[in-house]
């Protein structure tokens, strides 16, 4: 069935062109024209379109799993922006995996902070019997680093734990944080990140995911 036209020729608005709603406006022969554009059925299932709605999904479940921690990761939002919203838009891109059949988190690409401060070099991470240790360059000598910047290091298990530490960078080359889980072995660990913020919150760096050696 062809697209439904009506045409119409406003003296105060001239010519029209372009797309609103479920309408599309042109102009021809001095006449505006407005077409009906076709529906998209809703239950669209091409592999593609399905794989696209499993990932925004996987995607908004982690937001959740995360809990608050995206929303210190994400402070600097403009006026009606959500640390959600930013969360979706640095994630859905990069860190949704669809080249099997099934789709999911590519953790080792994942953004749970992302902001104006220089992002951290991590030295390493390592599990032994007390939990997560991981070690961290100050890197004081870069313009916008502060001694008393919050270094945070979340770490989450594959049941959906959620272990989180922070701790001022200091004043020495290096520094360190333990996410005590007395027990933990690397199979039960899902990811872990490390970012900064500065000392009142309102800014933040970039998340870095940290290997286990």
């Amino acid at each position: 069935m062809n697209n439904r036209m009506s045409k119409s020729q406003n003296p105060l608005t001239g010519q029209m062109s372009g797309s609103m709603a479920n309408f599309v406006t042109t102009s021809r022969g001095g006449q505006n024209i407005i077409r009906s554009k076709a529906f998209n059925p809703k239950d669209a299932k091409t592999e593609a379109q399905l794989k696209q709605r499993g990932g925004f999904k996987l995607v908004s479940e982690e937001y959740k799993t995360f809990g608050g921690v995206v929303d210190q990761g994400f402070p600097e939002r403009q006026i009606g922006q959500s640390a959600y919203n930013l969360f979706m838009a640095a994630n859905l891109s990069v860190a949704v995996d669809k080249s099997e059949a099934e789709v999911v988190i590519d953790y080792s690409k994942l953004v749970i902070a992302k902001g104006s401060l220089p992002v951290v070099t991590i030295n390493g991470g390592s599990i032994d019997a007390s939990g997560i240790m991981v070690r961290y360059q100050t890197n004081l000598k870069i313009p916008k680093v502060s001694a008393m910047d919050e270094v945070v290091v979340v770490a989450k298990t594959i049941s959906g734990e959620l272990l989180v530490e922070s701790q001022q960078r200091g004043t020495q080359p290096e520094g360190s944080i333990l996410l005590p889980y007395p027990g933990l072995q690397a199979a039960d660990l899902a990811c872990c990140y490390l970012f900064v913020c500065n000392a009142d919150g309102s800014k933040a760096s970039g998340s870095v995911y940290v290997p286990m050696a």
